[in-house]
């Protein structure tokens, strides 16, 4: 059976898909511990090495040496994405500009170490998953020089390794969210470079299309994948089904935000709900918007809260200062407290999606946010086996959460993973 090595695994949720291919892993790295646990835990035949990747090259150079004596045939990593989504990036910029921060990421040069092992092991594929921006992020390499992280991965590799950096939407391959990742991948093996060769690509075909056409399937919705399922709200008492599924279970909101979620129609945020006053209903209060300044995301903070109409507060974000009782709109985007819609994909599930106030985040037509059951299947881990607890005992649900939001779609690196062994 082919080997694999694992570097950045967390919980080891996409080497399910690695596995489900018919590959075989056999050492892994992940920083933090509680993740490397529950890769432990799903994955008991592995070595699992704990540790920062900067101390633990060597020990897991010797492990693999050690335990297979010969080269990888597929190096599968995925470095963290914190310093270069383009969720972080405005906030980066302003602590920069603010003096409160250094102008590099550290996070983005793991890839040094990354490709201290890929050099070291020389393995036949190399596969890493990341987020778009990493396409354009610069690093100073070993010597202090500036660099594109794909073209220091180019340059490590040198020219006995072919392959590219690709954007890809994981809704157009079956998958109900429109997840845009960075699929970047390199092979020395004969087989993989005449296929590269022919095809400029080592990505299997597409399946889908957002409408579908002759030959592909349209975009699996939210409607597809989670529209009968039983009906959830975020209070007291009807916030779980466990008697459905020991995951299908939502936090509860304060009936403030039970209001706000109540009057928000599907697709759009609460920040532009129209007035409830049964004797008025007035539809023509401005909405929120934001804009960006200065290359970062600003909200609008002249949004009304009272209904220009009647006068009667508005079912929007707002907050009652504690000592002069004042009312004022909670700060947020136009993506915070926003429904999804049943008939796309779901948006990019992230490490807050239990939370309404992400971006759009709260169910299409329930008063919640999606069930810890709900992005499972969104995000294809309710197709393969999988078990959040260690040693028996159920990790929380926050930390369930933020697993989730940083995994890759198994479902997505289990189509890559077939692609790549049906060139043998």
């Amino acid at each position: 059976m082919k080997k694999v090595l694992s570097l950045f695994s967390s919980a080891g949720i996409g080497e399910r898909g690695i596995e489900a291919a018919g590959l075989k892993i056999i050492v892994s790295n992940e920083l933090e511990k509680i993740r490397s646990d529950l890769y432990k835990e799903n994955h008991p035949d592995v070595k699992a090495i704990c540790g920062d990747i900067w101390t633990e090259k060597e020990h897991i150079i010797h492990e693999w040496k050690k335990v297979c004596g010969t080269e990888p045939f597929l190096i599968y990593a995925t470095p963290p994405c914190q310093g270069m989504s383009s969720n972080g990036a405005g906030k980066l910029l302003r602590e920069i500009r603010e003096g409160r921060r250094a102008n590099e990421d550290p996070r983005n040069r793991l890839i040094i170490p990354t490709m201290n092992i890929v050099t070291e092991l020389r393995p036949h594929w190399l596969l890493l998953e990341n987020v778009p921006t990493m396409d354009q992020t610069i690093i100073s390499d070993e010597n202090g020089k500036s660099v594109k992280i794909i073209d220091y991965i180019a340059q490590q590799l040198g020219a006995g390794y072919t392959g590219k950096a690709e954007v890809v939407n994981c809704a157009d391959y079956g998958i109900p969210q429109t997840r845009k990742r960075l699929i970047t991948i390199f092979s020395r093996d004969p087989e993989g470079i005449e296929y590269f060769q022919k095809n400029a690509s080592f990505l299997p075909a597409t399946t889908h299309t957002e409408t579908g056409d002759l030959f592909k399937k349209p975009w699996v919705t939210l409607r597809n994948a989670i529209g009968g399922l039983p009906e959830l709200s975020a209070e007291t008492g009807k916030n779980e089904r466990k008697d459905f599924h020991p995951y299908h279970i939502v936090p509860l909101l304060d009936k403030d935000k039970r209001w706000w979620i109540q009057n928000t129609p599907e697709g759009d945020t609460a920040f532009n709900n129209q007035c409830c006053n049964p004797s008025c209903l007035f539809k023509g209060n401005p909405s929120h918007g934001s804009h960006y300044k200065g290359g970062v995301h600003q909200s609008n903070k002249n949004t009304p809260i009272f209904c220009e109409r009647c006068g009667a507060l508005l079912p929007r974000p707002t907050v009652k200062d504690a000592k002069t009782q004042e009312i004022r709109l909670i700060r947020g985007f136009d993506t915070a407290y926003r429904r999804m819609e049943w008939d796309k994909p779901a948006p990019t599930l992230t490490q807050k999606m239990h939370t309404v106030t992400s971006d759009k985040k709260v169910h299409p037509s329930q008063n919640r946010a999606l069930s810890l059951y709900e992005a499972m299947i969104i995000q294809t881990i309710a197709d393969y086996p999988y078990k959040f607890s260690i040693d028996g005992k159920e990790v929380s649900r926050n930390t369930i959460c933020q697993i989730i939001g940083e995994s890759v779609p198994p479902k997505l690196i289990e189509m890559i993973c077939r692609n790549i062994l049906s060139l043998y």
